[in-house]
Formats: structure tokens, C-alpha cells, sequence
């Protein structure tokens, strides 16, 4: 039977409990193994669960077939879909086909730049930005209407997810930049990985301060570091990361078969600390290759047991 009914992570942002979303990402290949294994680690600790779209360019196991997978098991899953590989057609097409198996929580992005992957002569489409793609969702949804104007049977209840990256040059525009996906329908944000708290919590400030944050739910994105090397990579080799020197002199002050532990302990007490930072409505920890460690943040952040909805 078809539910059609709210999502749980739509419930628990809007009962005002702090929110906890996980992300796995899709195998190069074809066996469902590969997201069915990660979905089972941290299946109780989580409302839901991001699967990414070919992300960094990689072509992968479509987000789509991966988020029937966790859905079969009793996942809720989180439907990362970019606009890089789809124009308007296949865009409308897929969110119709998530929404044919209750798949109610979509996360709209533009996508990392083809030369990234394993395809880099591959064609831009990019018919639609993720802006766009944001408005597009809330036109299925609240109007019943397709871009081109006919109506939609069944329309799909999609929760309209974006990401935002606090950390990004230049400054300024980070908050206007938020305001516009607001402006555009976007319901709940996940955030890009925070190592630098004061400067999210100024950028909090900013959000605060055009009242953004009672119009949108802001997921705090949380990344563990497995090793001082790690740390490094992501301040220099990563764009758009903002990793102070502060994390990476600590955990290379400990032996190196101590570092992935020191990196989960500098992962809980960002979470205990940000719990407090007002607009934060819950947390989306991203353990890349890692999904053993969620439950252990979940449990250790007082994040555990999830509420009931």
C-alpha cells in the first residue's frame, strides 16, 4: 500500500528534537551488499539516511536504486540527486520514480565538476541549477504541476533538502547565499564538514540575525578525522574545507594508533558544543568509509536513543 505520509526526519525536525542523518555512498558496482552492510551499522542510531549521487564524479550505483535498497530494509533514506548529469525531464522523472516507493526526503545539489571523476570528457548538463531544482521539487509537490504546466497525478511528497557551505570565499555571500535557497522553498539544509566552530557559529550569527533559522532546519555537518594526515588533506587539498591548525597539531600530538580515536573525541565534542549553538535543529555526520564509528558519536553526543514519532 502506498503510505505517502511524512517523512520521520520531516517529523522530528518539525517536533523540534534534534535530528541525526548519516550518508553512505553507492559502490562501483552492482552489488546492493555494499549499501545494504553500511545501512545496517547505523540503521537505529539515525532518522535517516543521505545516499550520494556519483559523488566526486565517480559514476556509481544510482542514488535512486540505493535508496530502494535502505527503504526495503526499514532505512529511511535521504535522495542526493544533482543537476549535473539530468536535464529537466530525467530530473522530474526520477523524483517521480522515488516518490512511486515513498522515498520522501530529496537533498538538491549541483554536483562536483565532471573533470573530478572518471568521466572527464562527459557533457555539463546543468538544464536546471540546484536553486532551480529546489523550486522545481515544490512545484510537483505543493502545485501538482509538471515544469511544462499539465498536472501530476499522485504528486510527490518530497521534505526538500540543500546543502550550504559556511566556509566557502568569499564570506559574505555565505548568509545571502542561504537565503536564497530559503527564498526558493528549501525545507532543511545539511552543512558542509565544520572544523572551524567559531566561524560557523559567526555564520550562525548571520543566519540568525534575517531570521533564517525559523524558516529552514540547519543540519550541522560532522566529519571524524581518522588521522592527522587526513586533517591535512582536507585544509589543503580539499576546496571549501576549513580545517584550523589547532585540530591538526592535536591529533599529532598522539601516537598514530591513537589518532582515529582522538579524531572521534574532537567529532563529539564539536556536537556537544554546536547542540547549543540556537538554530541548530540536528546533525549530519558524515563518516566517509567509516559507518562502524556513528554509533559510537550518536550514543556518546546524548544524541541516542532516537525519538519516537
Amino acid at each position: 500500500m502506498s503510505l505517502n505520509t511524512p517523512s520521520r526526519l520531516e517529523k522530528v525536525l518539525k517536533q523540534g528534537n534534534l535530528a541525526v542523518t548519516s550518508e553512505c555512498g553507492p559502490p562501483r558496482g552492482s552489488d546492493p551488499e555494499a549499501v545494504t552492510s553500511k545501512g545496517a551499522l547505523i540503521k537505529d542510531h539515525v532518522d535517516a539516511v543521505n545516499i550520494t549521487d556519483n559523488q566526486t564524479s565517480m559514476t556509481r550505483m544510482s542514488s535512486l536504486a540505493a535508496c530502494i535498497h535502505l527503504k526495503q530494509m526499514g532505512i529511511e533514506p535521504v535522495l542526493q540527486m544533482v543537476t549535473r548529469d539530468r536535464n529537466r525531464i530525467a530530473l522530474q522523472s526520477d523524483i517521480l520514480g522515488a516518490a512511486s516507493f515513498d522515498i520522501h526526503n530529496m537533498l538538491c545539489l549541483s554536483g562536483d565538476h565532471q573533470s573530478f571523476g572518471d568521466c572527464a570528457q562527459g557533457q555539463n548538463v546543468h538544464d536546471l541549477d540546484s536553486m532551480q531544482l529546489i523550486q522545481t521539487v515544490r512545484l510537483m509537490r505543493d502545485e501538482g504541476k509538471f515544469l511544462g504546466g499539465d498536472d501530476i497525478k499522485r504528486p510527490p511528497k518530497m521534505f526538500v533538502g540543500a546543502a550550504a557551505n559556511p566556509f566557502a570565499d568569499p564570506f559574505e555571500i555565505r548568509v545571502p547565499r542561504l537565503a536564497k535557497k530559503v527564498a526558493c522553498g528549501v525545507e532543511f539544509i545539511q552543512t558542509q564538514c565544520i572544523y572551524n566552530l567559531d566561524k560557523f557559529e559567526l555564520w550562525m550569527e548571520g543566519v540568525r540575525e534575517r531570521g533564517l533559522e525559523d524558516k529552514v532546519f540547519i543540519m550541522a555537518g560532522m566529519t571524524p578525522m581518522k588521522s592527522a594526515g587526513m586533517a591535512k588533506f582536507m585544509k589543503n587539498r580539499v576546496p571549501g574545507m576549513d580545517v584550523p591548525d589547532e585540530i591538526i597539531d592535536r591529533l599529532s600530538g598522539v601516537p598514530k594508533d591513537k589518532q582515529a580515536q582522538e579524531g572521534i573525541d574532537i567529532c563529539v565534542e564539536a556536537i556537544e558544543r554546536l547542540r547549543e549553538c540556537k538554530g541548530v535543529a540536528g546533525f549530519h555526520i558524515m563518516a566517509i568509509e567509516w559507518e562502524e564509528k556513528v554509533p559510537e558519536i550518536v550514543e556518546r553526543s546524548g544524541l541516542y536513543p532516537r525519538p519516537q514519532v
